[in-house]
């Protein structure tokens, strides 16, 4: 079970890695979309379009459904919020190291 949480978020972040997958995950909160409006406003084809359509697919972020020709793409947000469960974990370390930041530079300097 936990190799299978390793690996369910480590093909999240993958995923989320590049740019033109994020966007359409962000296209896809506003609702389904197909894979030629996920193509749209990026200079790329059909074909790279759905290939990005299947990495977000295998991290579970994506569900796609195939209507005749059309294959249509919803938002699957659930890994997401995993991810974010994940990443919670390290904010209390940096909310510590940066107001330990914070204290150093606001400390009045000590003269000797």
């Amino acid at each position: 079970m936990f190799n299978q949480v390793v690996e369910q978020l480590d093909a999240v972040f993958h995923a989320m890695a590049d740019p033109t997958r994020r966007a359409m995950v962000r296209t896809l909160a506003t609702g389904e979309r197909t894979v030629g409006e996920l193509a749209a406003p990026h200079p790329i084809s059909l074909a790279a379009a759905s290939k990005h359509v299947k990495v977000l697919e295998r991290a579970g972020l994506v569900r796609r459904t195939v209507l005749g020709r059309r294959h249509m793409c919803r938002l699957e947000a659930q890994p997401l919020a995993a991810a974010s469960r994940h990443l919670r974990l390290y904010e209390r370390f940096w909310t510590e190291r940066l107001d330990a930041l914070e204290e150093f530079v606001t400390r009045p300097e000590e003269t000797p």
